[in-house]
């Protein structure tokens, strides 16, 4: 057995430098419309609330059924020739959305865009691609990507509306897709042999397990409600800040100062949660600022007011989505992290497209103050779920690297000798993949006796 260095090989910076910015470029793709589609629908021949806010979520329809095949499919075709697919379909989408004089090309053409549903694929070729004890911080670095992506689209999207039109803005999705193709194809190193690997992909025989747990499906539901609401309320939020005297060219600026300040307030709340161990409290705290931020918005209470209300609702967005995941990590058992983050990403997708409907057809219904209201309602009641939630153990993820030669009969001994460790929690060994899963309370993990463990494995002993 053996533990190998945590610095960066160049293959490895190469690696999550090219698939983060790939991952980040589509993403950007997909948040782009959302504070514009809105606005420019009158355009748009055949245009309702509900048909705008199908077009604004139906992505995540396709996302979210597509992306365990995408992902599956990989390992037998290969990670980068799907990859390439999954960007020629969002390419082709981006197309058919530019060229649409209709609501219903539109749809088609988010549909397509879903459709290349790539998310699984990329994180495999991660894993493939670095080491598993920097894996981690390569996946935080896709997180991160995804974060800085959506602040972006928050921005970018208005000022390329205002000076192009929403079929501008497509046409720079496509171009985003294009340059993604070249950056798999220049950036990313040649992908090596395939592997599994739990921590990413999705292990069939821990699925029903992990449905079962009712934590886990707790932060699933999480996941799916703050991105049902996020689409939700784009049906309205740019019809407010009109209201509010703001001109539409200007709502990138708007926003840019949103987004700034909501990263700026979040930060001390995410080190309370994480250093203090406060995880439970500062969540719940950030779901009740949602359900406050959206009944003030249903008020309205004029230009400043709005601005507040939407800092408040984007700080706690902010929040949650980086608490969450990393809450999941916690929960988790050892080895079935990827399992778990499968359903927990499916679960995010389809939240998008029910919100994007949900939204349209509440404004179509009773007008714009209802998303707001019915919004509200949804994250109370989100509330009082998680109310009912324990705290989430403070726990990490390990992974070691095992030598060759561990035989069947020998594993439940390797097993037993790594429970026996002070301060670790639960222990996977898995063979084929020559790694151990361990999940450890760095409080009082004796990592002397773990670094024994791995010398005295390594020689034999």
């Amino acid at each position: 057995m053996r533990k190998l260095s945590g610095l960066l090989l160049a293959s490895e910076r190469r690696a999550i430098t090219g698939l983060a910015g790939l991952y980040a470029t589509r993403m950007l793709g997909l948040f782009m419309v959302l504070p514009v589609l809105a606005l420019y629908a009158d355009a748009l021949d055949g245009a309702t609330p509900l048909l705008v806010g199908l077009a604004l979520g139906v992505y995540g329809l396709t996302q979210a059924i597509l992306q365990i095949p995408f992902g599956l499919l990989s390992d037998r075709l290969g990670r980068k020739p799907v990859i390439a697919g999954g960007l020629l379909l969002f390419l082709l989408g981006s197309v058919v959305a530019a060229s649409a004089d209709s609501i219903g090309g539109v749809i088609a053409g988010r549909c397509l865009q879903g459709s290349g549903a790539v998310a699984a694929a990329i994180m495999a070729l991660l894993a493939d691609q670095t080491r598993e004890q920097v894996r981690t911080a390569a996946m935080a670095t896709i997180g991160l990507s995804i974060g800085v992506a959506f602040a972006v689209a928050m921005v970018l999207g208005p000022w390329l509306a205002a000076a192009s039109g929403l079929a501008g803005v497509f046409w720079f999705t496509a171009g985003l897709a294009a340059l993604g193709l070249v950056v798999l194809w220049k950036l990313v190193p040649p992908a090596p042999r395939r592997l599994r690997h739990r921590d990413v992909g999705i292990d069939r025989r821990q699925l029903a397990a992990t449905l079962a747990r009712a934590d886990l499906w707790r932060l699933d539901l999480s996941i799916f409600v703050l991105h049902l609401l996020l689409m939700a309320i784009f049906i309205a939020v740019p019809f407010r800040l009109v209201e509010a005297g703001i001109a539409v060219e200007r709502h990138g600026l708007t926003y840019l100062g949103i987004m700034t300040l909501a990263f700026v307030a979040m930060v001390p709340l995410v080190v309370v949660a994480e250093k203090r161990q406060r995880m439970k409290g500062v969540s719940l705290a950030a779901i009740a600022a949602i359900a406050v931020s959206l009944a003030g918005l249903a008020g309205f209470a004029g230009g400043w007011a709005l601005f507040a209300w939407l800092l408040l609702f984007f700080t706690a967005f902010n929040l949650l989505e980086a608490m969450l995941p990393s809450m999941l990590s916690k929960l988790a058992p050892a080895g079935a992290k990827g399992t778990a983050m499968g359903v927990y990403s499916t679960s995010q997708f389809l939240g998008a497209f029910l919100g994007g409907v949900l939204g349209g057809f509440l404004a179509e219904q009773w007008g714009l103050p209802a998303v707001f209201v019915g919004s509200a309602v949804l994250a109370g009641l989100w509330w009082l779920l998680m109310l009912g939630m324990p705290a989430p153990p403070h726990l990490s993820s390990e992974v070691v690297a095992l030598d060759g030669g561990h035989q069947e009969d020998t594993l439940d001994t390797l097993m037993a000798s790594f429970a026996d460790v002070a301060g670790v929690e639960d222990v996977l060994v898995v063979p084929e993949e020559r790694v151990a899963y361990l999940k450890v309370d760095r409080r009082r993990l004796d990592e002397d006796a773990l670094a024994r463990l791995i010398r005295s494995n390594r020689h034999g002993g």
